[in-house]
């Protein structure tokens, strides 16, 4: 009879952990909310009129974007090791994608933003900052991801209180079109590379095109002229998730872009659609009712999400070429 009753008290506990594991796990991959980076700049900023100092709304949107990785529900969640943060998988691929966005903006604020021309000298800061973030994203052990990720946040906080003070010059910021044509030629990449990858959750046949629009090019090994691609059924949420969140990344970045390079944009008569591209990328944001991500064919009964993401990426990347194009011209 008492083995009985222990069992029973032993299931009933079981339960009890499964669903408040259940709980915590769908309230720590609840995706942070999108937010207004001036209405952000006037509640923390400590200076006056922080968006006529070059740098400063960007570097700002950088480091909260930064912050939110390590302070959002459940904190960073990818090198997680025990329940319930080990068993979930769509928070940490939103976290990853994020963090190559916010790795991509390190590297040019380090090259391009800080420096006026090729032979300037990098920043200290940034110098550091940058492979701080590059930190491997499931490293628990010491150091861990998060010590390395909020290192390179205390240096982007000592960048930006520089560029803010009117008796230091060794820290700037410039907003030239050069600059952020640089930088944007790194997003189109990335926004290409996840809009082919969620397409693939259809299997479609590709033509290589490796090659194309160049007579003398060659590769390192042969590759078949035409490939069926298909995304494999257990990677389709991790894509979607991590596209999402580079998205969400980015929106805030290129709310900050708008502001910064405003004069830019519009001498350049591309401030338009970079408005565009913020309203694509907002799109990408709404929330997602279904408990799952379902993948039915392009013209089926179900509907993809993934093919839904993809559609406002690709058409936020073709906005960035011709803003791309626009900015080279002179």
């Amino acid at each position: 009879m008492r083995q009985s009753i222990n069992a029973k008290r032993i299931a009933i506990v079981a339960v009890l952990l499964v669903i408040l594991f259940w709980l915590i796990g769908w309230y720590w991959s609840l995706s942070p909310d999108t937010y207004d980076i001036k209405e952000r700049l006037k509640t923390s900023s400590t200076v006056e009129n922080p968006t006529q100092i070059a740098g400063y709304t960007i570097t700002t949107a950088m480091i909260d974007v930064s912050e939110t990785l390590l302070d959002k529900p459940g904190g960073y969640l990818s090198n997680d090791v025990m329940p319930p943060g080990v068993l979930l998988d769509n928070m940490p691929a939103w976290e990853f994608g994020a963090l190559e966005m916010i790795r991509d903006l390190a590297l040019s604020m380090r090259k391009d933003f800080s420096r006026s021309q090729s032979q300037s000298v990098e920043n200290p800061y940034l110098t550091k900052a940058h492979p701080k973030f590059n930190m491997d994203h499931k490293s628990w052990a010491l150091p861990s991801s998060e010590s390395s990720y909020a290192d390179g946040i205390a240096l982007l906080k000592q960048y930006r209180e520089e560029l803010a003070s009117t008796r230091n010059s060794n820290s700037q910021f410039y907003t030239r079109a050069d600059n952020l044509r640089e930088w944007l030629k790194q997003v189109e990449k990335r926004l290409g590379s996840y809009s082919q990858r969620l397409s693939a959750s259809v299997g479609s046949a590709r033509i290589n095109t490796d090659l194309a629009g160049d007579r003398n090019a060659r590769q390192s090994t042969p590759v078949a002229n035409q490939s069926v691609v298909k995304t494999s059924w257990w990677r389709l949420d991790d894509n979607f998730y991590e596209a999402r969140g580079a998205s969400w990344a980015l929106l805030h970045f290129l709310k900050a872009v708008e502001i910064e390079f405003y004069d830019v944009l519009e001498d350049k008569n591309a401030l338009v659609s970079m408005q565009q591209i913020i309203r694509e990328l907002e799109a990408t944001q709404q929330s997602v009712f279904s408990p799952m991500i379902l993948n039915g064919s392009g013209f089926g009964m179900l509907a993809n999400h993934s093919l839904v993401m993809a559609n406002y990426i690709s058409r936020a990347n073709a906005a960035l070429i011709e803003i791309s194009e626009l900015l080279n011209q002179g």
